[in-house]
C-alpha cells in the first residue's frame, strides 16, 4: 500500500484515532510539480514528492496522466484525512505548458473560483488560489524545472472539474467567488475538526464586509438566525455573517479589526448560554441551557416547583413553555435579556456596540438586548449609505 508520509500524524478525539490529510493547496503544488517534470522529460511520472508548508513531507501519486508535445497535465486525488472536508476525493489538476515570456504564470481553470468581491487576498477577477498555494505550486513547478535545466517560462492551469458543484456546499457563494472552490491550505496539511479552519473562514468573511465599508455587522450563529433574519426583520438579510457557536471569537475578532458594533440574531436554544457567559456554546463546549432559564424564570416571579420543571426538560421550547403556563414568559425573557448584554459586554470590554436578538421556532420574537434598537439603526442607516 502506498505510504504519503502521514501515516504516524493523527489525533486523539473521544478515544478515537483521527487521521491527518493534505490540502487543496498541497493536491495543486504536487499535481504541478509531476506536470511540469513530465512536460521537460516526455516521461510519466509515477510518485511525486513535496515539502509542506507544515514541516512534513508527502508522496502522493499521479492520477489521469496526458502528456503530448507541447502539454502535460495530472491530477492529484485530495485526502482530507478523517476531517469531514467537502472537498476529500476531488482530482485536483495541474497542467503545464511552456510559454515565451520568463516565469511561472499560475491561474486557475474549471472548477477553481474566481472573486467577484473586494476583501480577499486575491484582486476580483483573479483565480481564488490563496497565497500560500500559489507560493508552494511555485516553487515545485521552479524545483522541477532547475532539475531539468529549463529557463524559459512556465503557464500552470490548476483546474478541479467537480468543483463548482462542491463550492455550493462551502462559503464561497457568500463571499462572492463564483464559478468553483478556493484552492486553500496554509499549512498543506489537513488537521482533524480543525476549529482554527472553520474560525478562519469567518475571520474571512468578516473581513470582506468589513472591507466593503460595513462597520456595523449583522451576524447569525446558524440556518434558524438567518431564516428569521430573513423572514422577520427588515434588514438586509445578504450582509448576514455566520459565525456557528464562535460568539466570543466573533467578537474578539470584529475588535481587532476595527468593527464597531455586532448585532446578532439568534435561536434561544443557543444564544441562552451566552446569559451565562458561555461564548462557545457548541454543546460539546458547555450546556447550561435549563440551568440558566430556571435561574432567570425565579428572578422573574416564578416558584421552585416551577423551576424544577425547567430543569427536568429536554429542549428550551419545553421550558419556554413552561414559563408561558406560570405567566412569566415575558419577564424571564427580560431577565434573559439583561444578561446577554451584560455578558456580550464584558467579552468585549466594552469596546465596541453589542447586542443581540432572541427568538424561538415555536414562540416567535422572545426580546432583544438594551443595545439591540440602536444597532438595527445603524445597520439599516449604514445600508442605506446614510452613516
Amino acid at each position: 500500500m502506498h505510504k504519503t508520509g502521514l501515516e504516524d500524524y493523527y489525533v486523539i478525539k473521544g478515544q478515537k484515532k483521527m487521521r491527518f490529510g493534505y490540502t487543496t493547496g498541497s493536491c495543486a503544488a504536487a499535481a504541478s510539480k509531476a506536470a511540469v517534470k513530465m512536460l521537460l522529460s516526455g516521461k510519466k511520472v509515477e510518485e511525486v514528492s513535496i515539502m509542506t508548508p507544515k514541516g512534513i513531507r508527502l508522496s502522493l501519486i499521479p492520477e489521469d496522466i496526458c502528456i503530448d508535445k507541447d502539454k502535460a497535465s495530472c491530477a492529484i486525488r485530495k485526502d482530507g484525512g478523517d476531517d469531514p472536508d467537502t472537498t476529500s476525493g476531488l482530482l485536483v489538476y495541474a497542467s503545464a505548458e511552456k510559454i515565451s515570456t520568463p516565469g511561472i504564470l499560475i491561474d486557475g481553470g474549471i472548477g477553481v473560483g474566481r472573486v467577484t468581491k473586494p476583501g480577499l487576498s486575491q484582486q476580483i477577477g483573479e483565480a481564488a488560489i490563496n497565497p500560500v498555494p500559489r507560493a508552494m505550486i511555485k516553487k515545485e513547478a521552479e524545483e522541477a524545472a532547475q532539475e531539468w535545466d529549463y529557463e524559459g517560462g512556465l503557464k500552470i492551469i490548476i483546474s478541479v472539474p467537480e468543483g463548482e458543484k462542491t463550492a455550493q456546499k462551502t462559503f464561497n457563494p457568500r463571499l462572492g467567488i463564483e464559478g468553483g472552490i478556493s484552492i486553500l491550505g496554509t499549512s498543506g496539511i489537513v488537521e482533524p475538526m480543525s476549529e482554527k479552519a472553520l474560525i478562519e473562514s469567518i475571520r474571512v468573511e468578516m473581513r470582506q464586509h468589513f472591507t466593503q465599508g460595513e462597520e456595523y455587522l449583522l451576524v447569525t450563529p446558524g440556518n434558524y438566525g438567518a431564516e428569521y433574519l430573513k423572514n422577520h426583520m427588515d434588514l438586509p438579510f445578504e450582509k448576514n455573517i455566520k459565525c456557528s457557536n464562535y460568539v466570543g471569537e466573533t467578537i474578539d475578532m470584529a475588535i481587532d479589526m476595527g468593527v464597531k458594533g455586532i448585532l446578532f440574531v439568534a435561536h434561544i436554544g443557543k444564544f441562552v448560554k451566552v446569559a451565562a457567559g458561555i461564548m462557545n456554546t457548541h454543546s460539546h463546549n458547555a450546556d447550561g441551557r435549563m440551568e440558566v432559564l430556571a435561574a432567570n424564570g425565579i428572578r422573574a416571579g416564578s416558584d421552585l416547583e416551577c423551576a424544577r420543571k425547567i430543569l427536568e426538560c429536554n429542549t428550551t421550547d419545553e421550558a419556554l413553555q413552561i414559563l408561558e403556563q406560570n405567566g412569566i414568559l415575558k419577564p424571564a425573557m427580560e431577565q434573559v435579556m439583561k444578561r446577554i448584554q451584560f455578558y456580550l459586554n464584558h467579552r468585549s470590554y466594552d469596546q465596541i456596540l453589542l447586542g443581540a436578538v432572541v427568538f424561538s421556532n415555536v414562540y416567535g420574537y422572545l426580546g432583544m438586548t438594551e443595545d439591540a434598537p440602536c444597532l438595527i439603526q445603524k445597520i439599516q442607516k449604514e445600508y442605506k449609505g446614510e452613516l
